[in-house]
């Protein structure tokens, strides 16, 4: 069976999902609080998936967060320099780095299903490899102006097919 690798994300209008210091306040207001888009709820996604891939940035994020969100899930944190990994976190949390390929091959080896890709820079190599089979975005009504893309410029087009569309 093929690992599959999905996409899960909030996005402000103008395709950015962080401003330029990383911060994603502008997430929290609670207008925004409803998960639950026409089946799309991120309670029910992260239900489906054996194992978050996610980059450094996002993992010192989601540290910064108190509480650690993914509860029994494993995380693997991508990286080039060591890692370190908060003692509470140990045996959930690993660290590994390569080109997407090499990842996917050596988490499907291990018989994983279903990854999580989360990330600006993880998301935009994991598609430039063609390894994204969805996506999900949340389109926040906000025009932040600059920031961290989405997806940004890789120099190549990527066809997608839209299968579902919302609105709340």
């Amino acid at each position: 069976m093929t690992i599959k690798c999905s996409v899960y994300i909030a996005a402000s209008v103008d395709g950015f999902i962080a401003r330029p210091d990383g911060d994603i306040e502008w997430l929290h207001k609670p207008e925004y609080s409803q998960s639950t888009f026409d089946g799309l709820g991120y309670e029910d996604f992260i239900t489906t998936v054996d194992t978050i891939v996610m980059g450094r940035n996002t993992f010192q994020k989601v540290l910064s967060f108190g509480e650690w969100p993914y509860k029994e899930t494993p995380v693997v944190v991508l990286s080039n320099r060591p890692l370190a990994i908060p003692p509470q976190l140990r045996g959930k949390v690993r660290g590994d780095s390569g080109r997407p390929e090499d990842i996917v091959a050596r988490l499907q080896a291990e018989g994983k299903r279903h990854l999580y890709i989360d990330g600006g820079i993880t998301i935009q190599r994991f598609l430039q490899a063609g390894l994204i089979h969805e996506v999900t975005i949340t389109l926040i009504p906000v025009l932040l102006g600059g920031g961290i893309p989405l997806f940004g410029s890789f120099g190549n087009e990527v066809s997608l097919q839209l299968i579902a569309a919302s609105t709340s």
